[in-house]
C-alpha cells in the first residue's frame, strides 16, 4: 500500500478528515507475509461480544490447554472435550463455532494461509462465512488487521459508524447502507478511513469545523 497516497486522498476529501488524521495515531498496517487462519479466527470467535480484557483472559486459558504449541492444532482442538473448553470460559455457542472452524480447516473449506494470500476479499468472505459463528464483520477484521488489505469498509461496525458521526458532527449514526455510499470517495483506501474513524473515538475532542 502507498501510505502517502492514501493519506493524501483522505486529507483532500474534507478538512475535518484532515484534522482527524493530524491528531491521530498513524495507520501503518502492512500486507501480511503469512497468516494462520485457524488461530486468527478462533481468537476472533473467543473475543466476540466481550470486552478486550475479559476475552484475553479466556483466550489465554484456552491457549494454556495446549502447552508448548506456538500454533493451535485443529485436530487437537476438535478432540478436546467441550467441558474442558467450558472450564476455560468459552460459551457453548463459541465452542460449537471453534469446533466447526477446526473441522472446516481440516477438510479444506477454510483455505490455508498461503491460499488466502492469493484470494480476493470477496472470495475470502464467501469461504469463511460458511463457518458457524463467523459473519462478515469477523472476516472483515481478519482482512483489515491480519491480511492488511487496503480497501475493507466495515459498514456494520458500530465504532466506524460512531467515529464517522463524531468526525462530521452528525447527531445520528449513518446506516450501513448510507455509510456504504458515503465511503465511495475513499476507495481504494477505505481500510485507512475505517482506522481513523476508530481513532476518532479515542479522542475527547469533538472533531468539527
Amino acid at each position: 500500500m502507498n501510505y502517502h497516497q492514501a493519506h493524501q486522498l483522505l486529507r483532500a476529501s474534507d478538512p475535518r478528515m484532515a484534522a482527524l488524521i493530524a491528531r491521530s495515531r498513524r495507520y501503518e498496517i502492512g500486507p501480511a507475509v503469512s497468516i494462520r487462519p485457524f488461530d486468527a479466527l478462533a481468537e476472533s470467535i473467543a473475543y466476540q461480544q466481550l470486552n478486550g480484557k475479559a476475552a484475553a483472559s479466556i483466550w489465554n486459558r484456552v491457549r494454556a490447554l495446549y502447552p508448548k504449541r506456538k500454533r493451535l492444532d485443529p485436530a487437537k482442538v476438535l478432540a478436546t472435550p467441550d467441558k474442558t473448553l467450558r472450564a476455560a470460559g468459552l460459551s457453548r455457542a463459541k465452542i460449537a463455532a471453534i469446533k466447526d472452524l477446526a473441522a472446516k480447516t481440516i477438510d479444506g473449506t477454510v483455505p490455508s494461509g498461503h491460499a488466502l494470500l492469493r484470494m480476493s476479499d470477496d472470495e475470502i468472505v464467501a469461504r469463511l462465512t460458511t463457518v458457524r459463528g463467523i459473519g462478515r464483520w469477523t472476516v472483515e477484521m481478519l482482512l483489515l488487521f491480519d491480511l492488511g488489505r487496503p480497501d475493507v469498509w466495515p459498514v456494520d461496525d458500530y465504532g466506524v459508524r460512531k467515529g464517522f458521526a463524531k468526525t462530521f458532527g452528525r447527531r445520528k449514526l449513518p446506516t450501513p447502507k448510507q455509510l456504504m455510499k458515503l465511503g465511495e470517495k475513499w476507495r481504494p483506501h477505505r481500510s485507512v478511513a475505517a482506522w481513523y474513524f476508530w481513532r476518532a473515538l479515542d479522542q475527547p475532542e469533538k472533531l468539527q469545523s
